[in-house]
């Protein structure tokens, strides 16, 4: 199996090859955590991200084809970002919150759940105060090109298309993510310390 190309791997896969489903999975399981680790995920831990990853590349196996004019490895790139990316995006939308803090009305026995009594509308409404308090001394810290890039960013654009619609070079960008993303991670560590 070691021997074979990843797109010979693809295709014995979509054809119920499982081992080299295994084998696709194993090659790119690494490449998976680098692109997870470009990546912040509010509320999420950098494995989270790795499974979306996995899903992603899970995809491009199942959806690769040898005569569509692209190597699968940059297929799989292509489907692994685009799946954190959307992880991403989907976990910084207000929409599903109520789905990631929902509390239970009832257990088994219809009882109202312990877990109702626990809920803490107060709390909630702190944390939420704190983020945009974050947020808002997150802004204060970055630039004005440092805040748009990383919001594009986090919005799952490429750095090529972040570049052009600001109208600097990718390396610019590139340098203006990695700047934002310490910030933000230096904020963090302050907080919590």
């Amino acid at each position: 199996m070691s021997a074979r190309t990843d797109e010979a791997l693809a295709k014995a896969a979509q054809e119920g090859g499982g081992a080299a489903l295994e084998e696709l999975l194993g090659r790119y399981k690494n490449a998976v955590r680098g692109v997870a680790r470009s990546f912040f995920l509010e509320g999420g831990e950098t494995e989270d991200l790795v499974q979306e990853g996995m899903i992603g590349l899970y995809s491009a196996v199942r959806d690769f084809r040898a005569d569509g004019g692209m190597r699968f490895k940059n297929f799989a790139y292509l489907c692994i970002q685009r799946r954190i990316a959307s992880a991403v995006r989907d976990a910084a939308r207000k929409k599903h919150a109520p789905l990631n803090t929902y509390v239970p009305l009832a257990d088994e026995e219809g009882a109202i759940a312990e877990s109702l009594a626990e809920y803490d509308p107060e709390a909630a409404l702190i944390g939420g105060e704190e983020r945009e308090e974050f947020l808002a001394l997150l802004r204060r810290k970055l630039s004005p090109l440092e805040w748009r890039v990383l919001l594009s960013y986090a919005e799952g654009r490429r750095i090529g298309e972040i570049a052009e619609r600001e109208g600097i070079g990718a390396k610019s960008v590139e340098n203006a993510v990695q700047r934002a993303k310490k910030k933000v991670q230096k904020l963090l560590s302050e907080r919590e310390s």
